[in-house]
């Protein structure tokens, strides 16, 4: 149809009149047929030229942007937006270089706030930059059903946790029972009792309440929110840091370290301190794989939008049965303890914006992968094919 159109118009000056108003009639039903197309979309659709004027928009970016009354075409897009914020958002967004994508703002509507998304891409006619094309979706729904996830995944892991924690401190409160006991029947009838026995009895007593005070902290980090403090930081540097703080009790256990971190990491947007706690958890968990000791291996690498690091150990691997369980809370194959290290290390992760997997084989060893998102710039770079 293009192409018609084309030789159509190339030969008008030859065309009769009849051929004409068929002509122009063609292309009026064919921009009636795209108008209502994009007017059906439940997404908001607006294209503007390189100086951000309107060419076309749809009915959808009306009613989510509230545009001010009259005719929109070859106005600037963020003047005719009612709401300022909302405007001084857009104007942001598309000012802003390289492509916007899925970008979160909030905006009043009659029923309350809304929550929309923007991803703002080049419009691109004869391998030439013209304008934009914006594209806007309301997630507001989306977004409210995936709060109520959360909360009930949160209320379901907390569940969970108070019942590790119950389970946890029937030991210790059990031992400090049985002592104070002991203690009683020690009393003689002067109501004195032998400094060494009583020595021996509260030695173990104050063990025990280090025990649950451990259990109690352990239990509060893995519940309250984090305070991350969040900073551009270069992860193979970070990695670096921590294996020469373990490099010691590493050699104690006769595990030897292979690094493979790659330069073409650039720097990400993370917590160090949390972040060096992941990879320490994850670490001592190999080692503890490792009981006559190994080889623990640490890469780092870059893979479209996302770092990866993976941790590795040839030690005793993980059962099937137990790595679906593997980041539970209170979940140990330790005799020793809290259970919760790898919760921890899941929840750090989360935080992060990243995810966290692991392969194992009993007999064979353990690779854990962390990857983590670029930052926007970055990602904004591999969008445009420059590396």
């Amino acid at each position: 149809m293009r192409n018609f159109v084309k030789k159509a118009i190339g030969k008008i000056e030859k065309l009769e009149r009849g051929q004409i108003m068929r002509l122009i009639n063609l292309l009026s039903d064919e921009n009636e047929m795209l108008e209502t197309i994009l007017d059906s979309m439940d997404e908001g659709v607006i294209v503007t030229d390189i100086e951000y004027r309107i060419r076309i928009v749809n009915k959808n970016a009306n009613r989510l942007l509230q545009f001010q009354t009259g005719d929109l075409h070859d106005r600037i897009v963020w003047a005719v937006i009612k709401d300022q914020e909302t405007a001084e958002f857009v104007e942001k967004q598309i000012r802003s270089e390289g492509k916007i994508i899925d970008e979160e703002f909030y905006t009043e509507k009659g029923t309350g706030t809304a929550i929309l998304t923007l991803t703002s891409l080049p419009f691109v006619k004869n391998k030439k930059i013209e304008g934009n094309i914006l594209i806007l979706r309301d997630v507001t729904e989306k977004k409210q059903k995936e709060a109520q996830f959360r909360r009930a995944e949160n209320l379901a892991s907390l569940t969970t946790l108070a019942a590790g924690v119950a389970h946890e401190i029937k030991n210790p409160l059990a031992s400090i029972g049985i002592h104070i006991q002991l203690m009683r029947k020690n009393l003689n009838q002067s109501g004195c009792i032998d400094k060494e026995a009583a020595e021996e009895y509260l030695e173990i007593i104050d063990e025990e309440i280090e025990r649950l005070n451990g259990i109690v902290v352990d239990f509060l980090f893995a519940v309250r929110p984090m305070d991350t403090r969040i900073k551009s930081e270069d992860i193979n540097k970070l990695s670096e840091d921590l294996l020469d703080f373990v490099k010691y009790e590493l050699e104690k256990n006769n595990i030897q370290i292979e690094t493979n971190l790659s330069q073409d990491v650039p720097k990400i947007e993370i917590d160090s301190k949390y972040m060096k706690q992941v990879l320490l958890n994850i670490i001592k968990n190999a080692i503890a794989a490792m009981p006559n000791g190994g080889l623990l291996t640490l890469n780092t690498f870059r893979k479209d939008d996302r770092v990866h690091i993976q941790i590795q150990d040839n030690g005793i691997g993980i059962s099937e049965e137990n790595m679906a369980k593997i980041f539970e809370p209170y979940f140990t194959t330790k005799d020793f303890g809290s259970g919760l290290g790898l919760t921890v290390v899941f929840k750090i992760i989360k935080e992060h914006g990243g995810e966290i997997s692991l392969n194992s084989k009993e007999g064979e060893g353990t690779t854990f992968t962390i990857s983590l998102p670029l930052p926007q710039s970055e990602r904004s770079l591999l969008s445009w094919g420059i590396e």
